[in-house]
């Protein structure tokens, strides 16, 4: 595909490097010089500096050829006048940023495609869905599901606890004849593997499971886990992450949010209800633990900060609260993040980078999921009538080495995949794969 890329940071660097790595070509705009340079340093594909929201410039970009054009700047109003000026100019589909919630609504996601719009994406908005998902099932470390759940992915980190500890997944499945899960991979010391008979599972892997509804309870009985009840919560950070996972939450459950910016407490103070607002420093551990941080079930740490969100999230789990999710948006910090004690890392790069990714590979990837600190990702495709896909059981697909078929959705029923199950035309299969099989495992589906 011909991707044009209008981006004013680390978020349109890291889109461009991942669909790069796919074979596409790529054009990036960005109005920064030494931005630019060092894009040029890094990555094989075509620079502009500039102004995307100038025709000349688009024009410069041949946006008329464009199959796909992704404006991802931090400002939404520059996004939309981009988006509309391309598709005016001839690009095939656009998608733009947003940050105001409102215009995510359906009725104005219409208006905007009318206009030309065709996809509206606010990384802020989805991080602040997973942070609810995750507190109501409080026993994983991540969710992400497939098909209004019908499938899920769930990923849990081994402790001691755990009562799959040394077992292989031959094993497992004699000792459990009716497993509704199964495990697609496992993160360990940095490295992605993908699991077959003979794995074995040690002590603080990262666990990636595909499950039925019914399989989580035991999910969470082999993984060691229970479900915490999540009342009280203390967010650090108000900004649109914050504010908008405090409105979603402030009704079921006690919320305070802290904030270092008094002008925007103001702001949030008219916004949240039932929210108790703090304007204070975040990384004050006098303050934390004067406002109840140990009664806390859960720490949620969502500054602009990485570094902050890391160490808060680290005092909160030092003084006993159970749950802390932390917004990482430096990707090197991310492994580090995961191996000293936070329960789980949210990254918007990975967010957006899902999102577009959607609209790159065919209409046979109707999903795909960015996890976080892992070189790898989770899809689903629909099998087309005749695809290869089709024609043999699973056992007998000549499929990539690092691809491993999940779960299948067939109709309204999950099914976890085993290699004998044939996969029919129009099921919905999830898979976990390496990145540079993704072009490769699409085709097996067309």
């Amino acid at each position: 595909m011909d991707i044009i890329i209008a981006g004013d940071g680390e978020l349109g660097k890291y889109i461009a490097k991942l669909l790069a790595g796919q074979n596409h070509n790529i054009t990036i705009i960005n109005p920064s010089k030494e931005f630019i340079e060092d894009i040029d340093s890094h990555l094989d594909l075509m620079t502009i500096v500039g102004d995307a929201t100038q025709v000349e410039i688009l024009r410069e970009a041949k946006v008329g050829k464009a199959d796909l054009v992704i404006s991802v700047m931090h400002e939404e109003q520059p996004n939309m006048v981009t988006a509309l000026i391309a598709k005016k100019l001839g690009a095939k589909r656009t998608v733009a940023r947003m940050s105001n919630i409102d215009n995510l609504s359906a009725e104005n996601k219409a208006f905007f495609r009318e206009l030309g719009i065709d996809n509206l994406i606010s990384p802020e908005n989805i991080a602040s869905e997973e942070i609810v998902k995750l507190l109501k099932q409080s026993a994983a470390d991540e969710i992400f599901d497939f098909s209004q759940g019908k499938l899920s992915l769930f990923s849990l980190k081994l402790d001691e606890r755990a009562m799959v500890i040394n077992k292989s997944l031959n094993e497992i499945a004699e000792e459990h004849t009716d497993l509704s899960f199964r495990a697609v991979a496992v993160h360990r010391k940095g490295k992605t593997i993908i699991p077959r008979g003979d794995f074995r599972f040690n002590t603080n892997d990262l666990a990636y499971i595909i499950t039925k509804p019914e399989g989580i309870n035991q999910i969470m009985k082999m993984g060691g886990r229970v479900k915490l009840d999540i009342k009280n919560i203390m967010i650090s950070g108000g900004g649109r992450i914050g504010r908008l996972t405090a409105q979603r939450l402030e009704h079921d459950m006690n919320i305070k949010l802290i904030e270092i910016d008094k002008n925007r407490c103001y702001d949030l103070s008219e916004s949240l209800n039932e929210t108790l607002i703090l304007n204070g420093d975040a990384r004050d551990l006098e303050l934390l633990e004067d406002e109840g941080l140990t009664s806390m079930d859960a720490f949620i740490s969502v500054t602009s900060n990485s570094e902050t969100n890391i160490l808060t999230c680290l005092m909160a789990k030092r003084l006993g609260v159970r749950r802390t999710i932390a917004l990482v948006d430096n990707l090197d910090f991310i492994n580090v993040a995961q191996n000293i004690g936070i329960d789980t890392i949210i990254n918007k790069k990975l967010i957006a980078a899902s999102y577009v990714e959607n609209f790159t590979l065919g209409d046979s990837v109707s999903l795909i999921k960015c996890l976080s600190g892992v070189e790898a990702e989770v899809l689903e495709l629909i099998a087309k009538k005749g695809s290869y896909i089709t024609q043999k059981t699973i056992r007998h697909l000549k499929l990539p080495q690092d691809v491993i078929i999940g779960g299948i959705v067939r109709g309204s029923e999950g099914i976890i995949a085993l290699g004998d199950t044939q996969i029919q035309e129009n099921d919905k299969v999830v898979l976990f794969t390496m990145p540079s099989s993704i072009t490769k495992i699409s085709k097996l589906f067309q």
